[in-house]
């Protein structure tokens, strides 16, 4: 019997939340696979029993069982790969790195302004899926993100004070801005160019 060939990367067998092949693959009810030890050691770290990668949330933790299948794949996988290139997703100098990888850090490719940090695709994936996240203000990845919070209230800097020419926050325009003549920053800046 011919045996089939199948063209898959070791990239597609990750672990989300420690970014390396996956070691002792477990999948969990919402589908997604992980590591043995990276899932059961993000459950303990957390409050709740949630996926890393989709944020469904479960009533109780879920009982891991090795993915066999899958470890079986990752492992004929691993034997094919004599030496694979590094991946030209981790950060590199001048990079902005993403802030939810572990381990080997993944060069970011958004940032949020909500939340204040940089995402990796992996981990931007939520943002793109969970309907509490959708609304948040995704920009390109920036390594300033402190540089864009106002430093008395720690809000994101969003509107541009006329009469003082500063950048401020919401609360800033209500308590201290009163008057003044103000415009998003966004129309400042366009202006300014």
């Amino acid at each position: 019997m011919a045996e089939a060939q199948l063209f898959v990367s070791q990239d597609e067998f990750t672990c989300p939340v420690c970014l390396d092949t996956l070691t002792d693959p477990v999948t969990i009810p919402c589908g997604h696979s992980f590591c043995l030890k990276c899932l059961t050691d993000y459950w303990d770290q957390s409050q709740e029993c949630s996926c890393p990668q989709c944020r469904h949330t479960f009533t109780t933790r879920p009982e891991l069982n090795r993915n066999t299948l899958l470890s079986e794949v990752v492992k004929k996988l691993k034997k094919t790969t004599i030496s694979s290139p590094p991946s030209k997703n981790y950060v590199c100098p001048g990079d902005v790195e993403c802030d939810f990888c572990i381990g080997k850090k993944f060069r970011a490719v958004k940032s949020c302004l909500t939340c204040m940090a940089s995402y990796c695709q992996t981990h931007l994936q939520p943002h793109y899926e969970v309907a509490a996240l959708k609304h948040h203000k995704l920009t390109d990845p920036d390594r300033n993100l402190k540089e864009k919070l106002c430093e008395k209230h720690q809000k994101s800097l969003e509107m541009f004070c006329k009469t003082d020419e500063t950048c401020i926050c919401l609360m800033c325009a209500v308590t201290e801005h009163n008057g003044h003549k103000m415009v998003e920053l966004e129309t400042e800046r366009e202006a300014k160019q």
